[in-house]
């Protein structure tokens, strides 16, 4: 026997027919699909106006839920942390040099160990090797920054100073297999 739908009043102060709780929720759940937030699949990442492509992790870096970047992984076993980011506010201006330093602003006892610019998806990027303390802990960090069509994308590997050889491979692989692609690419 079917039950007889009941009246209530709306937010709006009018008596209107109460629809199944759980059609509401599927309709609630439809509409939040469709919002169109970041998603990432395990090698295309695509945010509101920003998309690119990585490998796949290897198996023992696990995905992490950071609100700082795109996408990130940390490997455990040699304690270090992949962070990828990409943001696009029209900085075509800001020298490469400039945007890798912004990253660093608060951080102490940086030493540079290696910078160099270099081709890289068909644009140049600066690729800096850098120990810094962050929070007073010596770390290394690995660092590719990239401009492109208005977008700067960030790529990070932090390590252990007694580690990082370790965790280096893993990480150059995937800033190797680094793309852009645009937000309308399927």
């Amino acid at each position: 026997m079917r039950r007889p739908l009941r009246r209530r009043l709306t937010a709006a102060g009018s008596a209107g027919e109460a629809a199944d709780p759980r059609a509401w929720l599927l309709a609630v759940a439809i509409a939040l699909a469709g919002c169109g937030g970041p998603s990432f699949d395990g090698t295309v990442y695509r945010g509101t106006d920003v998309a690119f492509r990585v490998p796949p992790a290897p198996a023992s870096w696990k995905r992490l839920g950071v609100s700082d970047a795109a996408v990130a992984y940390r490997d455990d076993t040699n304690g270090a942390t992949i962070a990828l980011n990409g943001r696009c506010r029209n900085e075509e201006d800001v020298p490469l040099v400039s945007l890798t330093n912004h990253l660093f602003l608060h951080f102490t006892e940086r030493e540079v160990l290696k910078q160099e610019v270099v081709p890289f998806d068909g644009r140049e990027a600066m690729h800096t090797v850098m120990s810094a303390k962050l929070d007073g802990v010596p770390k290394v960090f690995d660092i590719w920054v990239l401009k492109k069509n208005g977008c700067v994308y960030d790529m990070l590997l932090i390590a252990d100073p007694a580690r990082y050889a370790a965790s280096e491979p893993a990480f150059t692989r995937m800033v190797r297999g680094f793309s852009t692609l645009s937000t309308d690419d399927d």
